[in-house]
């Protein structure tokens, strides 16, 4: 019990320092607090609401996980450099594609839900 007591502090810590440093972050972190309640209205059942908080939550992961890449990249390698920008990149890729999942999720349930 100690060990998940402590998992969740560092998840903790990561949150709250994301939230106080990262633009991006506070930005998700905003879409998300507005979009739960609007989830929960928009939702036409449990399973859309469901899908509806979970691809915002999917994609303040990706954010957090971008985040986590792109600190690495600056203290392992602080100047410029090719590679790093690749891997930077890549990383900047998969919060898109989960920015993307989360639209798409959003508007079939909308969809749904006006017609």
């Amino acid at each position: 019990m100690g060990a998940l007591v402590l998992a969740f502090l560092n998840s903790w810590r990561g949150l709250r320092h994301g939230a106080r440093t990262e633009r991006a972050v506070r930005q998700e972190l905003a879409l998300l607090a507005l979009g739960v309640p609007v989830a929960l209205v928009l939702g036409s059942g449990l399973w859309v609401k469901v899908a509806l908080v979970a691809s915002l939550l999917l994609m303040l992961a990706a954010e957090f996980l971008n985040t986590a890449m792109e600190k690495l990249c600056d203290h392992l390698h602080p100047d410029r450099h090719p590679a790093i920008g690749t891997v930077k990149d890549l990383a900047s890729a998969g919060t898109f594609l989960a920015q993307m999942i989360a639209a798409l999720v959003w508007i079939a349930a909308l969809i749904e839900r006006l017609s």
